[in-house]
């Protein structure tokens, strides 16, 4: 049974994509742990980039069901309208107009099972491509990649995410960034959450908007404090005030922002980053330990 951690931020620019992908370097590395990396922020997946040629060894694409109907056979009762939530239809009775608006359809079906006409049927529509890589020593990334103009981040993600075998002892889903619906369906089976903030005014806003979140789907997190040296201590008031466990404190380098800039995360890695990296390891291996020794019950 895999050990699933999401890595999450309340908003963009936090450093997140930073930390899944070192977190990845440094559990493989210290653990020895099977690790598949699983790049969830679908509209811009940018893990694959810190990797040297790795090798592609699949890729599918994904497709969504979208209602087609037929005018011929429609009476425009409107009934499958009335069943919409997505208010994704649109049925003009007096000028005979009948459509589904593919980018608000979410492929639910209830207009199939409201039309007792058989009125309905349905096409496939391309949303996107999910491709995994070999990154050596059995560790994977997958990826899921939105296509330009489309709306369905969930419902790839969803995608991705079935495509994730438990053969690995520890799966990183890479999450979205904000408080949205992908990043509900990331999170949704995890065993642990990540959240990566700075210490700036607008931090600590998305920070509280993302504790209220995970509050609300009763997973348990911590959090990680990325460019610790910058902003105010505004962050640490809240981490105390609401007793939220603070995994460690990431500074800002500026030689080391440099290094990320070309690509380069593992190349003269500061002391103060890999102190932070393994005391995070090391709280982790404990965390999965308690897991395993429950038994894999739910927390």
């Amino acid at each position: 049974m895999s050990y699933k951690i999401a890595i999450a931020s309340g908003k963009g620019g936090t450093g997140k994509t930073t930390v899944a992908v070192n977190l990845f370097h440094y559990l493989s590395k210290r653990t020895g742990d099977l690790i598949h990396l699983v790049d969830c922020d679908v509209e811009e997946p940018n893990d694959i980039i810190f990797f040297n040629q790795p090798q592609c060894i699949g890729e599918q694409e994904v497709l969504q069901p979208i209602p087609v109907i037929d005018p011929g056979a429609c009476n425009y009762c409107r009934k499958c309208v009335e069943y919409c939530a997505f208010n994704a239809i649109v049925v003009i009775p007096t000028a005979g107009f009948a459509e589904v608006n593919s980018s608000l359809c979410h492929s639910c079906g209830a207009c199939l099972a409201a039309c007792d006409k058989n009125a309905i049927s349905e096409k496939s529509k391309l949303i996107g491509h999910i491709r995994q890589f070999d990154l050596s020593s059995g560790n994977m990334l997958t990826e899921g990649r939105l296509k330009v103009g489309s709306a369905m981040q969930t419902m790839l993600i969803r995608e991705l995410k079935k495509q994730i075998t438990r053969n690995h002892d520890i799966i990183l889903y890479d999450a979205p960034p904000g408080t949205s619906c992908p990043v509900v369906e990331t999170i949704s089976d995890v065993d642990y959450v990540i959240l990566v903030a700075e210490p700036t005014p607008f931090g600590v806003h998305d920070l509280k908007l993302m504790y209220e979140l995970l509050y609300e789907v009763r997973k348990p997190f911590g959090v990680l404090i990325n460019k610790a040296n910058l902003g105010n201590d505004e962050i640490y008031r809240f981490l105390r005030n609401s007793e939220t466990e603070l995994l460690g404190e990431l500074p800002f380098i500026e030689e080391y922002a440099g290094l990320y800039s070309q690509g380069e995360l593992f190349r003269n890695v500061p002391y103060e980053i890999e102190n932070c990296y393994g005391k995070l390891v090391e709280a982790l291996d404990k965390k999965i330990t308690v897991y395993e020794g429950n038994n894999h019950t739910e927390w």
